[in-house]
């Protein structure tokens, strides 16, 4: 994938000592939740991620110039037990989570990947938590398919009042004539 790197995140890319770190936003109804991989908090995008050290790690990334939808797994440990609490209760399945990558002499990163939450699996000793989370592809939308209809009861319900659809079923048996004269 093609993307467009800060001229800033460059220049600090090719720098004689590099300090890399990755920022990880999840989008759930209640409010997003940020996490960096350093230490204290961090602005980026003029939203504040909270430091989680090493405690978070991210599996899977790859680069591909095909089509290919991917995943990538996130595992985050010693997780607080308000963010484990949010992760029981709350629909998670199809909001959005980005990675971004930057360095920490420059405000400026670089999204790595982006797609809808699909499988979190919480693994908890009592002592601490374990959460892993699988985030596919934004491609993955493209192989799935639609659970529309093309139908006015379908339409309506995601269009109240639109009449787009209302004169389909009349038109289902209509014999047109097309080309030649009425006989």
């Amino acid at each position: 994938m093609t993307r467009n790197v800060p001229a800033a995140l460059l220049a600090s890319l090719s720098g004689s000592t590099v300090h890399p770190f990755y920022a990880i936003e999840m989008l759930f109804d209640s409010g997003p939740v940020r996490f960096w991989t350093g230490y204290g908090e961090r602005s980026i995008f003029s939203q504040i991620y909270l430091g989680a050290g090493s405690l978070v790690s991210i599996g899977g990334v790859e680069e591909v110039t095909d089509l290919a939808a991917k995943s990538i797994t996130l595992q985050m440990s010693g997780i607080p037990p308000e963010i484990v609490s949010l992760a029981l209760q709350e629909p998670y399945q199809r909001r959005n989570c980005n990675v971004y990558f930057g360095t920490s002499d420059t405000t400026d990163v670089v999204e790595i990947f982006g797609g809808p939450m699909d499988v979190m699996a919480i693994e908890d000793s009592g002592e601490f938590s374990v959460i892993s989370l699988t985030v596919e592809s934004k491609l993955v939308r493209l192989g799935k398919s639609s659970n529309f209809r093309y139908t006015d009861a379908n339409h309506q319900s995601r269009n109240p009042g639109d009449t787009f659809f209302s004169s389909v079923a009349d038109l289902q048996d209509k014999e047109i004539l097309w080309g030649r004269v009425k006989s």
